[in-house]
């Protein structure tokens, strides 16, 4: 199949119509009609059938569409880097992707100063999950990551900017007074007590997963949710102790919760990633300082 005969596949499944294909992908009617059926005479087999009015998918069409959705996919990316490339930038702006641990405390006090600086820079931001920041700096659509892991890629240069302890964030009451005076919280010290998961496929609470099969306590795992902010969110409504990284803990509200190390001590890497296929500007490099400095200072 041709890249004409993808899209206009793509087009119809998604329509479900000769017209609305044609709407949305801006063709002809009898061009969508045409490309359709030079696509069947080279595939050998129909892709559709009429019912009713619309176009009904057979099912060797239903066994191509994910693949054809991949392929859809990669062309889409392909297409974001052409536009990247053909707009170019400023030389006065930042573009930066943070994972959302970041962007909530640390990130803003690195730009401050960074703002101190560079006034007339132009920064965006794109809070974004570890491998979408990945995708995004292989797009060249941020100059700069900021990410709470260890990330494998050739195409990317990874530098260490910080190591974060993980702590427990406790509600208010929810455990006796003589375990908070330790300073310190085990997973043996949590045993029935309701807690904040995070998702396993996340690289923090990978590390949590890992820790918690190799202890012998019986956690409770009340919700498991997605990112860091929405387990300590949990944990100010009192709904279970959350286990977070140093970063996310500094928006903790001391009014309603108590926050101490995890013990033994578990820390995760803070690093700023970029392409290298993209010299380091000089942009990049004094916002990753600050970032080095508000990490040293707050943790």
């Amino acid at each position: 199949m041709r890249l004409r005969h993808i899209e206009v596949f793509n087009a119809v499944m998604h329509t479900g119509s000769v017209s609305a294909a044609a709407r949305l992908i801006n063709i002809s009617q009898p061009a969508v009609s045409r490309t359709l059926q030079h696509a069947e005479l080279q595939l050998g087999f129909a892709l559709f059938q009429r019912s009713k009015g619309r176009l009904a998918p057979t099912s060797e069409a239903l066994a191509l569409l994910p693949h054809m959705e991949k392929l859809f996919a990669q062309l889409e990316e392909v297409q974001r880097l052409a536009d990247s490339l053909r707009k170019g930038r400023d030389s006065d702006e930042l573009r930066i992707a943070s994972v959302l641990a970041l962007s909530h405390e640390v990130l803003p006090r690195a730009l401050a100063q960074f703002k101190q600086k560079h006034p007339h820079v132009s920064v965006s931001l794109q809070s974004l999950h570890s491998p979408q920041i990945v995708s995004a700096l292989m797009m060249q659509e941020a100059d700069v990551g900021f990410v709470l892991s260890n990330v494998q890629q050739a195409s990317l240069q990874q530098e260490s900017l910080a190591r974060v302890p993980m702590v427990c964030v406790v509600p208010k009451g929810m455990l006796p007074p003589f375990k908070l005076r330790a300073g310190s919280l085990s997973l043996d010290d949590l045993t029935g007590v309701p807690t904040i998961s995070l998702d396993a496929q996340d690289p923090v609470g990978m590390l949590l997963s890992q820790l918690t099969r190799e202890s012998s306590a019986g956690l409770d795992h009340f919700v498991t949710v997605q990112t860091y902010h929405t387990a300590l969110a949990m944990a100010h409504h009192g709904l279970g102790v959350a286990m977070v990284d140093g970063c996310t803990a500094l928006s903790a509200d001391h009014s309603k919760v108590d926050v101490l190390p995890l013990a033994p001590g578990l820390q995760v890497p803070v690093n700023a990633i970029r392409a290298v296929s993209q010299p380091q500007s000089l942009l990049v490099k004094a916002i990753t300082r600050e970032m080095q400095k508000v990490l040293a200072a707050q943790l």
